[in-house]
Protein backbone atom coordinates (compact mmCIF):
# COMPACT_ATOMS: atom_id res chain seq x y z
CA UNK A 1 0.00 0.00 0.00
CA UNK A 2 1.41 3.26 -0.97
CA UNK A 3 0.39 4.85 2.31
CA UNK A 4 2.01 1.91 4.45
CA UNK A 5 4.68 4.52 5.33
CA UNK A 6 3.02 7.39 6.26
CA UNK A 7 0.93 7.05 9.33
CA UNK A 8 -1.99 9.19 10.40
CA UNK A 9 -2.67 9.76 6.88
CA UNK A 10 -6.38 10.29 7.03
CA UNK A 11 -5.92 12.83 10.40
CA UNK A 12 -3.67 14.99 8.29
CA UNK A 13 -4.97 15.25 5.13
CA UNK A 14 -8.53 16.49 6.62
CA UNK A 15 -6.85 19.48 7.16
CA UNK A 16 -8.88 22.46 4.47
CA UNK A 17 -6.93 24.77 2.90
CA UNK A 18 -8.41 27.87 2.83
CA UNK A 19 -8.25 29.02 -0.49
CA UNK A 20 -6.93 28.84 -3.74
CA UNK A 21 -3.13 30.89 -2.65
CA UNK A 22 -2.66 28.55 0.36
CA UNK A 23 -2.29 25.43 -2.22
CA UNK A 24 -0.64 26.64 -5.65
CA UNK A 25 0.76 30.49 -4.21
CA UNK A 26 -0.75 33.79 -5.27
CA UNK A 27 0.90 33.88 -9.01
CA UNK A 28 -0.81 30.61 -10.01
CA UNK A 29 -4.29 31.38 -7.97
CA UNK A 30 -4.48 34.26 -9.77
CA UNK A 31 -3.55 32.80 -13.27
CA UNK A 32 -5.79 29.80 -12.54
CA UNK A 33 -9.12 32.32 -11.66
CA UNK A 34 -8.24 34.40 -15.07
CA UNK A 35 -8.61 31.36 -16.89
CA UNK A 36 -5.67 29.90 -17.90
CA UNK A 37 -4.32 25.76 -17.31
CA UNK A 38 -0.53 25.50 -16.65
CA UNK A 39 0.73 22.38 -18.63
CA UNK A 40 3.94 20.71 -18.35
CA UNK A 41 5.53 18.07 -20.36
CA UNK A 42 9.06 17.37 -19.44
CA UNK A 43 11.25 14.49 -21.13
CA UNK A 44 14.54 15.14 -19.69
CA UNK A 45 14.81 14.31 -15.45
CA UNK A 46 11.04 15.16 -15.41
CA UNK A 47 10.46 16.26 -11.79
CA UNK A 48 7.02 17.45 -10.16
CA UNK A 49 6.85 21.35 -10.70
CA UNK A 50 2.68 21.85 -11.12
CA UNK A 51 1.51 20.19 -7.80
CA UNK A 52 -0.94 22.05 -5.12
CA UNK A 53 1.04 22.66 -1.88
CA UNK A 54 -0.20 19.27 -0.07
CA UNK A 55 1.76 16.99 2.34
CA UNK A 56 -0.15 13.96 1.23
CA UNK A 57 -0.21 14.71 -2.12
CA UNK A 58 3.51 15.99 -2.22
CA UNK A 59 4.67 12.20 -0.30
CA UNK A 60 2.54 10.53 -2.96
CA UNK A 61 4.31 12.23 -5.94
CA UNK A 62 7.92 11.35 -4.54
CA UNK A 63 7.32 8.13 -3.79
CA UNK A 64 6.07 7.52 -7.03
CA UNK A 65 8.83 9.59 -8.79
CA UNK A 66 11.44 7.41 -6.54
CA UNK A 67 9.55 3.75 -7.72
CA UNK A 68 9.28 4.66 -11.33
CA UNK A 69 12.66 6.90 -12.37
CA UNK A 70 10.39 8.17 -14.91
CA UNK A 71 11.58 9.53 -18.55
CA UNK A 72 8.34 10.93 -19.36
CA UNK A 73 6.11 13.44 -17.15
CA UNK A 74 3.07 15.66 -17.95
CA UNK A 75 1.31 18.01 -15.30
CA UNK A 76 -1.53 19.70 -15.43
CA UNK A 77 -3.89 22.33 -13.07
CA UNK A 78 -7.29 23.67 -13.04
CA UNK A 79 -10.18 24.48 -11.24
CA UNK A 80 -13.47 23.80 -11.38
CA UNK A 81 -15.89 26.17 -9.91
CA UNK A 82 -18.79 24.85 -7.71
CA UNK A 83 -22.11 25.40 -8.78
CA UNK A 84 -24.92 27.94 -7.21
CA UNK A 85 -26.30 26.23 -4.00
CA UNK A 86 -23.26 24.17 -3.54
CA UNK A 87 -22.29 24.10 0.14
CA UNK A 88 -18.85 26.53 0.56
CA UNK A 89 -16.76 26.81 2.31
CA UNK A 90 -16.65 23.37 2.58
CA UNK A 91 -18.41 20.24 0.07
CA UNK A 92 -20.93 18.87 2.01
CA UNK A 93 -20.91 15.14 3.18
CA UNK A 94 -23.53 14.41 0.34
CA UNK A 95 -21.57 16.18 -1.82
CA UNK A 96 -18.42 14.43 -1.38
CA UNK A 97 -20.13 11.48 -1.51
CA UNK A 98 -21.32 12.02 -4.77
CA UNK A 99 -18.60 13.24 -6.19
CA UNK A 100 -16.60 9.82 -4.97
CA UNK A 101 -19.04 7.91 -6.64
CA UNK A 102 -18.87 9.87 -10.21
CA UNK A 103 -15.13 9.62 -10.36
CA UNK A 104 -15.66 5.64 -9.56
CA UNK A 105 -18.16 5.59 -12.60
CA UNK A 106 -15.16 4.41 -14.99
CA UNK A 107 -17.28 3.32 -17.76
CA UNK A 108 -18.12 7.15 -18.16
CA UNK A 109 -14.88 6.90 -19.63
CA UNK A 110 -16.06 5.25 -22.50
CA UNK A 111 -15.97 7.52 -25.98
CA UNK A 112 -14.31 10.50 -24.38
CA UNK A 113 -12.39 12.38 -26.94
CA UNK A 114 -9.12 13.73 -27.18
CA UNK A 115 -7.33 15.96 -29.43
CA UNK A 116 -3.87 14.00 -31.74
CA UNK A 117 -1.35 16.11 -32.48
CA UNK A 118 -0.61 13.68 -34.65
CA UNK A 119 -3.47 13.46 -36.81
CA UNK A 120 -4.92 16.93 -35.90
CA UNK A 121 -8.05 15.93 -35.34
CA UNK A 122 -10.16 14.93 -32.27
CA UNK A 123 -9.72 11.11 -31.81
CA UNK A 124 -11.87 8.72 -28.70
CA UNK A 125 -9.47 7.99 -25.98
CA UNK A 126 -10.99 4.68 -24.37
CA UNK A 127 -13.41 2.98 -26.99
CA UNK A 128 -14.19 0.90 -23.98
CA UNK A 129 -14.13 0.99 -20.20
CA UNK A 130 -15.58 -1.50 -17.65
CA UNK A 131 -14.75 -2.14 -13.77
CA UNK A 132 -13.48 -5.97 -14.10
CA UNK A 133 -13.97 -8.72 -10.70
CA UNK A 134 -9.86 -8.74 -11.14
CA UNK A 135 -6.86 -8.64 -12.82
CA UNK A 136 -7.17 -12.42 -13.71
CA UNK A 137 -10.86 -13.25 -14.38
CA UNK A 138 -11.46 -9.73 -15.95
CA UNK A 139 -15.12 -9.74 -15.44
CA UNK A 140 -17.52 -6.74 -15.91
CA UNK A 141 -18.62 -5.58 -13.59
CA UNK A 142 -21.39 -2.45 -12.54
CA UNK A 143 -19.28 1.09 -11.11
CA UNK A 144 -19.24 0.82 -7.79
CA UNK A 145 -21.19 3.13 -5.43
CA UNK A 146 -20.46 3.89 -2.02
CA UNK A 147 -23.08 5.80 0.55
CA UNK A 148 -20.30 7.18 2.65
CA UNK A 149 -16.89 7.08 0.67
CA UNK A 150 -14.37 4.59 2.30
CA UNK A 151 -10.77 5.94 3.59
CA UNK A 152 -9.28 3.31 0.77
CA UNK A 153 -10.03 1.49 -2.10
CA UNK A 154 -9.28 -0.64 -5.00
CA UNK A 155 -10.84 -1.19 -7.83
CA UNK A 156 -9.75 -2.95 -11.31
CA UNK A 157 -10.75 -1.79 -15.12
CA UNK A 158 -10.15 -3.19 -18.47
CA UNK A 159 -10.13 -0.10 -20.95
CA UNK A 160 -9.67 -0.15 -24.23
CA UNK A 161 -7.07 2.68 -25.66
CA UNK A 162 -7.40 3.48 -29.50
CA UNK A 163 -3.97 4.17 -29.72
CA UNK A 164 -1.98 1.76 -26.49
CA UNK A 165 -4.54 -1.20 -27.09
CA UNK A 166 -6.77 -3.07 -24.52
CA UNK A 167 -4.98 -3.31 -21.28
CA UNK A 168 -6.02 -3.80 -17.61
CA UNK A 169 -5.52 -0.85 -14.92
CA UNK A 170 -5.38 -0.99 -10.82
CA UNK A 171 -7.20 2.44 -9.56
CA UNK A 172 -5.85 3.31 -5.78
CA UNK A 173 -8.19 6.25 -4.44
CA UNK A 174 -8.10 7.51 -1.22
CA UNK A 175 -10.55 9.80 -0.09
CA UNK A 176 -10.63 11.93 3.86
CA UNK A 177 -12.61 15.55 3.67
CA UNK A 178 -11.56 18.06 1.44
CA UNK A 179 -9.57 15.83 -0.50
CA UNK A 180 -9.50 13.24 -3.24
CA UNK A 181 -6.51 11.40 -4.85
CA UNK A 182 -6.18 8.51 -7.11
CA UNK A 183 -3.76 6.75 -9.09
CA UNK A 184 -3.95 4.71 -12.26
CA UNK A 185 -1.55 1.92 -12.50
CA UNK A 186 -1.46 0.11 -15.94
CA UNK A 187 -1.01 -4.00 -15.10
CA UNK A 188 -0.64 -4.67 -18.68
CA UNK A 189 1.98 -3.42 -21.45
CA UNK A 190 1.26 -0.34 -23.53
CA UNK A 191 2.01 -1.07 -27.32
CA UNK A 192 1.56 1.07 -30.00
CA UNK A 193 0.43 -1.42 -32.86
CA UNK A 194 3.11 -3.48 -32.59
CA UNK A 195 5.70 -1.21 -31.22
CA UNK A 196 6.01 -1.58 -27.38
CA UNK A 197 5.35 2.08 -25.73
CA UNK A 198 5.40 1.86 -21.85
CA UNK A 199 5.91 -1.85 -20.09
CA UNK A 200 4.14 -3.42 -17.52
CA UNK A 201 3.51 -1.76 -14.31
CA UNK A 202 5.44 1.23 -16.01
CA UNK A 203 2.97 3.95 -15.84
CA UNK A 204 1.29 6.24 -13.21
CA UNK A 205 -1.23 8.41 -13.44
CA UNK A 206 -2.44 10.78 -10.72
CA UNK A 207 -5.55 12.65 -10.14
CA UNK A 208 -5.92 15.27 -7.05
CA UNK A 209 -9.01 17.03 -6.08
CA UNK A 210 -8.94 19.23 -3.19
CA UNK A 211 -11.61 21.53 -2.05
CA UNK A 212 -10.62 25.43 -1.69
CA UNK A 213 -13.57 27.61 -1.09
CA UNK A 214 -15.64 28.60 -4.15
CA UNK A 215 -13.49 26.07 -6.50
CA UNK A 216 -11.97 22.39 -6.66
CA UNK A 217 -8.54 22.69 -7.55
CA UNK A 218 -7.71 19.60 -10.24
CA UNK A 219 -3.63 18.46 -10.29
CA UNK A 220 -3.15 15.43 -12.70
CA UNK A 221 0.41 14.28 -13.34
CA UNK A 222 1.03 11.10 -15.85
CA UNK A 223 4.51 9.99 -15.01
CA UNK A 224 6.05 7.16 -16.99
CA UNK A 225 9.26 5.12 -17.98
CA UNK A 226 8.80 4.89 -21.66
CA UNK A 227 10.40 2.25 -24.19
CA UNK A 228 14.37 2.76 -24.86
CA UNK A 229 13.49 3.32 -28.07
CA UNK A 230 14.49 6.70 -30.51
CA UNK A 231 11.33 8.83 -30.18
CA UNK A 232 9.14 6.97 -27.70
CA UNK A 233 9.77 9.48 -25.20
CA UNK A 234 8.56 12.67 -27.31
CA UNK A 235 6.03 10.26 -28.50
CA UNK A 236 4.45 9.18 -25.51
CA UNK A 237 4.83 12.76 -23.58
CA UNK A 238 2.81 14.37 -26.87
CA UNK A 239 -0.23 11.59 -26.45
CA UNK A 240 0.11 12.19 -22.64
CA UNK A 241 -0.38 16.05 -22.80
CA UNK A 242 -3.90 15.60 -24.51
CA UNK A 243 -5.32 12.57 -22.61
CA UNK A 244 -4.23 14.66 -19.37
CA UNK A 245 -6.61 17.63 -20.30
CA UNK A 246 -9.22 14.91 -21.51
CA UNK A 247 -9.43 13.40 -18.23
CA UNK A 248 -9.93 16.92 -16.49
CA UNK A 249 -12.24 17.33 -19.13
CA UNK A 250 -14.42 14.07 -18.14
CA UNK A 251 -13.75 15.10 -14.13
CA UNK A 252 -15.43 18.47 -14.49
CA UNK A 253 -18.53 16.77 -16.16
CA UNK A 254 -18.58 14.07 -13.55
CA UNK A 255 -18.47 16.86 -10.79
CA UNK A 256 -21.29 18.85 -12.73
CA UNK A 257 -23.00 15.04 -12.43
CA UNK A 258 -22.85 14.92 -8.74
CA UNK A 259 -23.09 18.57 -7.92
CA UNK A 260 -27.18 18.46 -10.02
CA UNK A 261 -27.70 15.15 -8.44
CA UNK A 262 -28.11 16.84 -5.26
CA UNK A 263 -29.11 20.43 -5.94
CA UNK A 264 -31.30 20.02 -8.87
Amino acid sequence: MIFAALPGFFVVSGVYASNLEDLTGAEQASALLSGKKPLLAQFKDPQVRLAPTNYILKEILGKLQNELKPSVMVETLCIYEKPPGAEKPKMSAAEEAGLFNEVLALSTLAGIQYFSASRGVMRTFYESSSVIDGPVSKKPIPDPVYSRPPAELTIYARQKDLTFGDNTYQYNFYYSPGSLIFIQQNLSSLTAGIIPAVGKNKLRSVVAVLDAEDYLLVYAVSMAKAASLPGMNDRVGNSFSNRVEAIVHWFSDQAGKAFNKIHS
